[in-house]
């Protein structure tokens, strides 16, 4: 029995069932953890997201800021950036099938046998933990309640908002969302940079959010998250574990072995 964690599909999926070969995957004793966008831009994200929802029992997602905009899409009646390569999704008959079990997915997960948590972009500063849990689950309640479509299309927001508990529920939730699923670089007032995603090295005046000092942060729990490709899979640092390693723009798709903290990569094809 295995646990593993794969980076960002983004519709690669000749290289998604290639890793899962490569790794001898079995789907009757091993668990896969996915961190988000597993839709957009690669040529097959219909595909990704059939087999994720087929294998349920043994594969578990958080959302990325792609796979939320694809439910914003559909539920907002909206046309598909073609960018994404989404029109055979889009017709395809079961969309409405996948679409509800996209929704129903997580924007973080904390696994206590590994002290881990597991989510897109990464952890807020500003938070801890449980705060972090609590805001999960709050965001979750809402893109998946009545009022979903409401707080989807509200969900961006480039200027930026600080945590505090007194925050109004639209502005708690854009927080959530932009943390989990777009955050990559902080100013010095902590205030995000969504427009920055290059690599650290070529963004010197602004600073990724896993250097910032956390004090509620347990140095013991790792954190896994995908989201920025320009890592290449490092952060100088053992708690912190990058996996997009930018499969969709060329490069690889890797996945992290939770049991030994061993890495498999496979290039694009």
């Amino acid at each position: 029995m295995a646990d593993y964690i794969i980076g960002d599909l983004q519709g690669c999926f000749n290289e998604f069932k290639a890793t899962l070969a490569k790794i001898q995957f079995n789907h009757k004793q091993d668990t896969l953890y996915l961190v988000g966008d597993i839709v957009a831009r690669g040529p097959d994200s219909l595909a990704c997201l059939r087999y994720i929802q087929a294998h349920q029992d043994c594969m578990h997602t958080v959302l990325g800021n792609h796979d939320l905009h694809l439910i914003a899409t559909y539920l907002l009646n909206k046309q598909p950036n073609p960018k994404d390569h989404l029109e055979e999704l889009f017709s395809a008959p079961d969309l409405a099938q996948l679409i509800r079990f996209l929704q129903s997915q997580p924007l973080a997960i904390y696994l206590e046998r590994y002290h881990t948590l597991i989510c897109h972009a990464g952890l807020s500063p500003e938070w801890s933990l449980q705060q972090a849990l609590d805001a999960n689950d709050d965001a979750q309640a809402k893109y998946q309640g009545e009022d979903a479509a409401f707080y989807l299309s509200r969900m961006y927001d480039n200027q930026s908002i600080h945590w505090h508990e007194n925050l109004n529920e639209l502005d708690k939730f854009k927080y959530t969302v932009n943390t989990f699923t777009r955050m990559r670089y902080l100013d010095q007032e902590l205030n995000f940079d969504f427009a920055s995603k290059g690599s650290p090295q070529q963004t010197p005046k602004l600073t990724p959010w896993f250097n910032v000092n956390n004090q509620q942060l347990n140095n013991k729990l790792t954190i896994v998250f995908g989201h920025w490709a320009s890592l290449n899979g490092k952060t100088q640092s053992e708690q912190f574990q990058a996996i997009d390693t930018g499969c969709v723009w060329g490069g690889k798709l890797t996945i992290l072995k939770l049991n030994d903290m061993q890495r498999v990569s496979i290039a694009a094809i």
